[in-house]
């Protein structure tokens, strides 16, 4: 891996100026579900304290005042914005882009920060466009309050980035950064600016996957099978294993791509991005885009009958063996 540094040129349009750790101002953005913050929020919160200078946390929703009581006890969090409205209840980019410009006007934030999840890459990008200003994508560390370092090419390389835009607008690769933890005095909170366009898209309707299981972008232990795995029926195996372990459940793309499971739980560079204590792979291969996406768990395992593979390359451990007599094998051992 090497270290690439990149200048991100100014859009023409805006006045530039240069945020310094003494005059940084940051916007958190937070993301939260059934009255709980997201995981990876409290990793964004991280990196943005690194940043220096104040950090300020927008919570919105239909009835974000659970959510903003614990976001104000967040260490690191100094102020707590609260935008209530029926409007940001499922988390349309196009009312918080919005609100998250008005906030930047109103407030004079030089960064606005979010996760790299879907909820943050549904949104960052376009509230970047609307202040024409080009957004820094999925770092993993900060130098300074200009200067991110970022992977590129499925995370062969690693570029380190400078922004001479005057508002950064970032997300965050949450297992890059450690969980910020809470403070004994509560943050005070006040009504965020109002956004200028809150109807420009309507929410229709969802389909949600119910599981006992862990979530997967937050679980300890993550057990993923790819193409190996021949079918989806065949993925009842590792449901079961995960069972035993308390585990959550992935795939690599070639399992999604073959219909085997659903592309909610595609782990890689186009899916999901994770670094559990444990990460078993059965019936993978090791494909760049799939490294991109766990190769920084703690502990990694393999299940391969091909001595050759390339997860053999990355793993802590690794069984050459078929995963059809493994499996069964080791579920019936724990």
């Amino acid at each position: 891996m090497f270290a690439l540094r990149r200048t991100a040129l100014p859009a023409l349009s805006l006045a530039r100026g240069y945020a310094s750790a003494g005059n940084v101002s940051t916007l958190l953005l937070v993301e939260h579900k059934d009255n709980k913050v997201a995981p990876s929020t409290l990793n964004a919160l991280t990196a943005a304290s690194k940043l220096g200078g104040s950090v300020t946390a927008l919570v919105a929703g239909n009835a974000p005042d659970t959510v903003a009581s614990e976001v104000a006890k967040l260490a690191g969090v100094s102020k707590v914005l609260v935008a209530k409205d029926a409007a940001f209840t499922h988390a349309l980019p196009e009312a918080h882009a919005s609100l998250l410009v008005e906030a930047q006007k109103k407030l004079g934030f030089t960064h606005l920060i979010a996760s790299h999840s879907a909820f943050g890459k549904n949104i960052m990008p376009r509230a970047a466009a609307l202040m024409d200003v080009a957004q820094i994508s999925d770092i993993t560390g900060i130098e300074s309050a200009d200067t991110f370092v970022r992977p590129i090419y499925a995370g062969n390389a690693i570029a380190t980035v400078q922004s001479t835009d005057s508002i950064k607008v970032i997300t965050v690769r949450g297992t890059a950064f450690p969980a910020a933890g809470s403070q004994d005095a509560a943050a005070s909170s006040e009504d965020a600016p109002a956004a200028a366009e809150k109807n420009l898209s309507e929410f229709v309707s969802e389909t949600m996957q119910k599981s006992d299981r862990p979530e997967l972008d937050s679980a300890t232990r993550v057990i993923s099978g790819g193409r190996g795995m021949k079918s989806g029926e065949n993925f009842g195996m590792l449901y079961e294993l995960a069972d035993k372990i308390g585990a959550a459940v992935g795939a690599s793309r070639a399992a999604v791509d073959a219909g085997f499971v659903d592309n909610s739980l595609q782990i890689g560079q186009t899916g999901k991005i994770v670094a559990p204590e444990l990460y078993v792979a059965v019936g993978i291969s090791g494909a760049i885009q799939h490294l991109a996406g766990m190769k920084d768990s703690k502990t990694i395992v393999a299940i391969n009958k091909d001595p050759e593979a390339p997860i053999f390359q990355v793993a802590d451990y690794g069984l050459v063996a078929d995963l059809f007599t493994a499996v069964p094998e080791l579920t019936k051992k724990l």
